[in-house]
C-alpha cells in the first residue's frame, strides 16, 4: 500500500511540530511545508539542512528568501497538486479562508482548534471520536486544552462511565515569544462555563460538563483540575492504574521531583526530545483523590505539542488507513515512541 501524502500548511509552533510528527509516521509521507514569509523556524528549518521542502503562499513575496539563500521547492499550489491531506496550521481564521483552496485542489484538510467549528464536517478526537472522522473530507481538532481533558476523561469513561465533571483550568496566557500579550501580575478570569466543557460536550455529549478558566501569567503549560461523577463507583488505585496504561499520558509523583508544570518541560529537556516538546499529558499521582463518590485528579497539558498525536489520527481517520480506534491510535503511537510506562 503506497503512503498517504500529507503536508503542512503554516510552519510556526504547531506547524513544525506537525510536521516532524507526521515525518515519524511510516506509512505517510511528508511532501513538504508552507509558509508566508522567512520566520524565525523557516530560518531553522534552513540552517538544519532543510528536511522538508518549503512551499510559498505567496510567491511574490519569493524575493525575500532568496536574498537568505533560502531554496522554495514551489508555490502552495504546486505543494497542494502533490498531496492527499493538509494539516491546516496557520492562524485561527487564515485556515477557514484556505479550505476553499483545499477544496478546489480535491484534497482533504485538518484544522486546529482556533478555527470555528463550522471549518469541518467534524470535531475530532482519535481516543474519544475516531469513528466519526472516517472518511471524512475536512477535520477539526480540540484545542490543545481540550485534547488533553478529553484523553483523560475518555480513560474513567471507558473504565467506569462518567456522568458528569466540573474542571477549573489554571490557563498559560500565551506561548513562550509570544510578546504582545502583556498579562503581568494578575490573574485573568473568564465566565462560566469555558469552551473546553462546551468543546467536550461535543465530542462526548453523554457526559456534563461545566468550566472555570483562569488566565495565568506564565508560559508553559495548563493545569486543569478535574472533578468527575463516575456511573459506577471505582477507586483511586483503578484510575491510576487506567491513566498509567494510557500512551498518551504521563503519570509522574510531586516526591521525584514534579512539583511544578516546568518540571515537565524541564523533564522533556533532559530526555533530549527536540524543543523540549512532551506529547503525553502529565498527571500527578497525589493528586488523584476522591471526594466522595467524585473522582478528583490535575493534570498538565504541554500546550505546544499535545495535539500532534490527535491530528496524526486524524489522518488514519479521513483516508480510512485504519477503520479500528485502537489499531488507529496504536499505529500513532508507536511512530511517535508513545508507550504506557510504569
Amino acid at each position: 500500500m503506497s503512503k498517504v501524502k500529507v503536508c503542512v500548511v503554516g510552519y510556526g509552533t504547531i506547524g513544525t511540530r506537525l510536521a516532524d510528527g507526521a515525518a515519524k509516521q511510516g506509512d505517510m509521507e511528508l511532501v513538504g511545508v508552507a509558509d508566508v514569509a522567512p520566520t524565525l523556524q523557516v530560518r531553522a528549518l534552513h540552517e538544519s539542512g532543510m528536511p522538508y521542502p518549503l512551499y510559498l503562499v505567496d510567491m511574490g513575496r519569493k524575493a525575500a528568501f532568496d536574498a537568505l539563500g533560502i531554496p522554495v521547492a514551489g508555490s502552495l499550489d504546486d505543494l497542494l497538486e502533490q498531496v492527499d491531506v493538509v494539516l491546516d496550521a496557520t492562524p485561527a481564521g487564515v485556515g477557514a479562508k484556505n479550505k476553499e483552496l483545499y477544496r478546489k485542489h480535491g484534497v482533504k484538510a485538518i484544522f486546529q482548534g482556533g478555527e470555528k467549528d463550522e471549518v469541518a464536517d467534524v470535531f475530532f478526537h482519535g481516543y474519544a471520536n475516531y469513528e466519526k472522522g472516517l472518511g471524512q473530507r475536512f477535520l477539526k481538532l480540540t484545542s490543545c486544552n481540550t485534547t488533553g481533558l478529553i484523553r483523560a476523561v475518555d480513560a474513567v469513561d471507558r473504565l467506569v462511565g462518567v456522568e458528569k465533571i466540573a474542571i477549573t483550568i489554571i490557563r498559560r496566557v500565551a506561548d513562550p515569544g509570544d510578546t504582545h500579550r502583556g498579562l503581568v501580575d494578575l490573574l485573568k478570569v473568564d465566565k462560566v462555563p469555558s469552551h473546553q466543557a462546551v468543546d467536550l460536550m461535543h465530542i462526548m455529549p453523554h457526559v456534563k460538563a461545566t468550566g472555570l478558566l483562569v488566565h495565568t501569567p506564565v508560559t508553559h503549560g495548563h493545569i486543569i483540575n478535574v472533578v468527575a461523577t463516575p456511573k459506577k463507583s471505582v477507586s483511586v488505585e483503578a484510575v491510576l492504574e487506567t491513566f498509567r496504561a494510557h500512551p498518551r499520558m504521563r503519570v509522574v509523583r510531586i516526591e521525584d521531583g514534579f512539583d511544578s508544570n516546568t518540571a515537565f518541560f524541564k523533564y522533556a529537556r533532559e530526555l533530549g526530545n527536540k524543543r523540549g516538546d512532551m506529547y503525553e499529558i502529565g498527571v500527578w499521582e497525589e493528586c488523584v483523590a476522591k471526594s466522595g463518590e467524585d473522582v478528583m485528579f490535575a493534570i498538565n497539558i504541554p500546550q505546544e505539542a499535545v495535539t500532534i498525536p490527535e491530528t496524526v489520527d486524524g489522518v488514519r481517520a479521513c483516508m480510512e488507513m485504519q477503520r479500528d480506534r485502537l489499531e488507529a491510535v496504536g499505529l500513532t503511537n508507536r511512530y511517535l515512541g508513545l508507550v504506557p510506562r510504569p
